[in-house]
């Protein structure tokens, strides 16, 4: 990548932290919405603020489905959140 991608991609990563979103892994953000409706302005966001030579997926899960993750943190295991996520839309 060059100094500008670079520079790019970091800004668009800090505006992802300033709109609440949640860093899951590596590249891979999170963030809870109340439905469809609010989902789909939330990519409405990102889709303006994308880099220009960035490349971003979106995907949405309902929260039962969010419920049925399994983490790892170490060697401990855990179940997916209860109740309302504090975040949840993943891309």
């Amino acid at each position: 990548m060059t100094k500008a991608q670079r520079r790019a991609a970091t800004r668009f990563r800090q505006w992802l932290l300033d709109e609440g979103w949640e860093m899951s892994q590596f590249s891979v953000y999170l963030r809870w919405a109340a439905g469809k409706e609010q989902a789909e302005a939330r990519i409405r966001r990102i889709a303006r603020e994308v880099p220009a030579e960035g490349k971003v997926h979106v995907l949405m899960v309902t929260d039962r489905q969010f419920e049925t993750m399994v983490v790892f943190r170490g060697r401990q295991r855990e179940r997916g959140r209860k109740g309302v996520p504090e975040q949840l839309v993943l891309f």
